[in-house]
């Protein structure tokens, strides 16, 4: 995770300028205030003048917070042609698989979920979890701490300085946590697929034995490789099942609590002389993914995947979007269309707007990483509390979690909840992308799911409603997209 940074002051980050235009758009002034009324079907026509052709389910989220994941309105196909703006989705032109929505369990979530009542906490997990809820279908959780734990630790805290090479000492005992939420999760939903990261080795391996920045000395190269062994194989024993995981977190940004730094020439030699043959000797088919970090440097993981022995052992690439722009997952699956692209964090922060929140997360994250052939789009932390907390000594102060928990008795959800439901509540893993059209200042992705159904996600950048056609097999549905919202349509 970045540090200290509101969401939208880019110019620590951000090189890329066409980003920090997109960035900066559609701040509204949110004053009203709704509960969820996902549950609601206000039955209608949403305005098409014809209630006899296939039906449009229509779920939308104002960004002035009057609605929020509602369901409006049914819109109608039919076989008249239509003016104006249309958006036309064509199933026959088909993209990459889609693995999951989802966020990062942090062990900070894990505290603050805990601290509800068993009634609430399981009313919380069903609807994060269950396809009765918003269905998330994905999560990332760190191996060790991230900077949204309490406190820094490893899987082999050795005294200062003593080593532990065969890592005797190897014990998940500090994630137990994690382990049993993970457990209540399978029991709702026995399929996500899981991405495990470390924030940083233990501190012995490092040149600077320190959890802040480093690097991996090389003679514990071999031992750190057995470290995601011995990870792997303990989560298999308690009957979870890492399906991938990144060498690195944020491999160039070593001033976080924990951290380290890892350049791409490290993390080949790494990958190719240890990780991907201790995998191979240990009969581990958990996926290695290369990079995990910003858009901004799609040197790094081709630098990886350019290298032949490496390349070998690499499932793809993991992105987070803190500068940079989105387009970046794309260049790196034109030059390795064989290997998969993974969107896998972006923060929203306590000094942000729901509105433009809403509206960026949506255009770029969901949006924008699946038409640049993500098979993921995942938010940073599950949940924290009123006071962005826990986080260890010096990570972040300003991550705003999906859910905040206010007690043993209340939680509330925050916009990225909303950004991840319009996409893991109607499209499941194994949906397939399928091209669609844009215009109009509305972003779309399209997608068909194992079940036959067409899921269309608009983002509406407009300050104003906007009335288009959904053009899908020779047939027009009308529809009315509110202003500075995000709708989805489920045909």
């Amino acid at each position: 995770m970045k540090l200290k940074y509101s969401q939208y002051s880019y110019s620590f980050v951000l090189r890329s300028a066409a980003l920090c235009g997109v960035a900066l758009l559609s701040f509204l002034n949110c004053s009203s205030t709704s509960s969820d009324l996902a549950g609601s079907d206000n039955s209608g026509n949403n305005g098409s003048g014809n209630t006899s052709g296939d039906p449009v389910q229509v779920w939308v989220t104002k960004g002035d917070q009057s609605v929020k994941l509602q369901q409006q309105n049914t819109a109608y196909f039919s076989g008249n042609s239509a003016s104006g703006t249309s958006i036309e989705v064509n199933a026959s032109q088909v993209f990459q698989t889609i693995d999951g929505f989802g966020y990062t369990l942090t062990g900070g979530s894990v505290q603050v979920i805990n601290q509800l009542s068993a009634t609430k906490k399981q009313e919380l997990l069903n609807d994060l979890f269950s396809s009765s809820g918003i269905g998330v279908s994905y999560l990332r959780i760190s191996i060790g701490a991230s900077d949204l734990n309490s406190e820094v630790f490893s899987y082999d805290d050795m005294p200062a300085g003593q080593t532990d090479p065969t890592l005797a000492q190897f014990s998940l005992t500090k994630d137990q946590a994690v382990i049993q939420m993970l457990k209540d999760i399978l029991v709702i939903s026995p399929n996500i697929k899981i991405l495990a990261t470390p924030w940083s080795p233990p501190v012995w391996m490092k040149d600077n034995g320190s959890s802040i920045g480093g690097n991996l000395k090389s003679e514990f190269y071999g031992a750190y490789a057995q470290y995601f062994v011995k990870y792997i194989q303990a989560m298999q024993a308690q009957g979870i099942k890492i399906d991938a995981i990144t060498p690195q977190n944020e491999p160039l940004h070593p001033g976080n609590n924990p951290s380290m730094y890892m350049s791409a020439g490290d993390q080949a030699t790494f990958i190719k002389n240890n990780l991907g043959p201790a995998f191979q000797a240990a009969n581990i088919n958990t996926k290695i993914i290369a990079y995990d970090h910003n858009c901004d440097n799609p040197a790094y993981p081709l630098a990886v995947l350019n290298d032949s022995a490496a390349n070998q052992y690499v499932d793809g690439s993991a992105f987070h979007l803190y500068a940079g722009d989105i387009s970046a997952l794309s260049t790196v699956h034109n030059l390795f269309p064989n290997k998969n692209v993974y969107f896998t964090e972006q923060w929203t922060s306590s000094t942000g707007n729901f509105g433009g929140d809403l509206d960026w997360h949506t255009k770029n994250v969901i949006i924008g990483s699946m038409r640049n052939w993500s098979r993921t789009a995942l938010e940073w932390n599950v949940a924290n509390d009123a006071s962005f907390g826990p986080h260890t000594p010096g990570g972040c102060t300003q991550c705003k979690g999906a859910v905040t928990i206010n007690g043993s008795g209340n939680y509330e959800k925050n916009v990225a909840y909303y950004i991840i439901a319009h996409a893991s509540k109607f499209v499941p893993a194994n949906s397939q992308r399928i091209e669609s059209t844009q215009g109009d200042n509305l972003s779309t992705v399209a997608f068909k799911t194992p079940a036959g159904k067409t899921v269309l996600i608009v983002q509406n950048s407009n300050s104003t409603d906007k009335a288009f056609n959904i053009k899908y097999n020779q047939k027009t549905a009308p529809v009315t997209i509110p202003a500075s919202s995000t709708a989805t349509y489920i045909f």
